[in-house]
């Protein structure tokens, strides 16, 4: 069951990896020498694209406004909500999606339109198009909803507005606040390496260069390393069931005296009498593997559709779970055997009566 939930979880991740790809960086501005918000400036995208291994960049800045339902809402409950201007391929560099409505275009970025992020518009109660909501002074009408920004996260609880409104409406002036860069995979690195002194040449320092898919790798090495954790759980739980299984098996001993001592009376070899008692050990231990196998991935492949994975049932974990416990029914099937056979046919005869 853990092998088939980990290699689900991990294969689902890894999935996501290449739909969504692993040569995207995110340019931020960090901060100055002296503790302040550093900023990028307006021509920071402009020189971005100018590196030959990018194949596209695209810009939001957070602008000063807020996002409610109506003007009658105090101005201090945002709901965590922000406004995002941005640039039109936005999308096409995120590989994001439209999930209700369209995205911004020419003409709707002019005018007073929004397209919702999905956690802000789930924030908003908001389910359709055509609503209007109140943003900074005046009514804007959504467009759009976006699917979740698996990449971007950050972006899920914003309302975008196009970038010539923001100039016109709150003052915008240029400066964006995160650049989002697509290059070719082959040079991400050396894209990496140069995009401080690229956006900010003046001062690198002042630039945060960070990879979002870099989470999601780390989400599956994380999951290896869980699965392992579990394991050696799991192999303790096994170890200490083992002792269970000999213990059931030596009270087996104990009762069935008179059985061991009718069959050596009747000549049955020391050897005869192990064997019977190993060979009913591993009978138990397949048939209960084979049964646990069964549950665990069950409930496993359940697990894993709940979550929307697509599960995948390892020939390690069925081969394994099989053998693992064939393995701890020898063994705790052997000395119960073996004190058996060590019986003699009177002691268990009278130990019988």
């Amino acid at each position: 069951g853990v092998l088939v939930i980990s290699e689900s979880s991990r294969s689902d991740l890894l999935s996501q990896l290449d739909r969504l790809g692993t040569n995207m960086l995110r340019v931020t501005a960090g901060q100055t020498l002296f503790g302040g918000s550093a900023e990028l400036s307006t021509e920071a995208r402009a020189m971005i694209e100018r590196v030959g291994p990018v194949e596209s960049a695209s810009s939001v800045a957070t602008v000063d406004a807020t996002v409610r339902l109506t003007d009658f809402i105090d101005e201090g409950r945002t709901g965590g909500i922000s406004v995002t201007a941005a640039d039109l391929d936005l999308l096409d560099t995120l590989r994001a999606e439209v999930g209700v409505g369209r995205w911004l275009d020419e003409a709707s970025a002019s005018v007073p339109t929004t397209v919702l992020g999905n956690t802000a518009a789930r924030r908003l109660g908001i389910t359709g198009t055509g609503v209007r909501v109140w943003l900074g002074d005046r009514w804007f009408t959504v467009i759009g909803i976006l699917e979740p920004v698996e990449l971007a996260s950050e972006l899920d609880s914003s309302a975008f507005v196009g970038i010539p409104i923001s100039e016109q409406l709150f003052e915008y002036e240029g400066s964006p606040s995160t650049i989002y860069v697509r290059s070719d995979v082959d040079y991400i690195e050396d894209v990496r390496a140069v995009m401080g002194r690229t956006a900010n040449p003046e001062d690198p320092s002042e630039v945060e260069v960070t990879r979002p898919s870099d989470v999601l790798e780390a989400k599956a090495a994380a999951a290896v390393a869980f699965t392992d954790l579990f394991l050696g759980l799991g192999a303790v739980a096994l170890i200490v069931g083992g002792f269970g299984i000999a213990n059931v098996m030596l009270m087996s001993v104990m009762e069935r005296r008179g059985e061991i001592g009718l069959r050596r009376a009747l000549g049955a070899t020391r050897r005869h009498i192990a064997l019977q008692f190993v060979s009913e050990a591993l009978a138990l231990a397949l048939v209960g593997g084979v049964l646990g196998v069964l549950l665990g991935a069950g409930l496993a492949v359940a697990y894993a559709l709940s979550q929307a994975w697509t599960p995948i049932i390892p020939a390690v974990a069925v081969g394994g779970g099989i053998a693992a416990a064939v393995a701890i029914g020898a063994v705790a099937g052997f000395y119960p055997a073996m004190r058996a056979a060590r019986l003699s046919p009177t002691d268990a005869l009278r130990g019988a009566e």
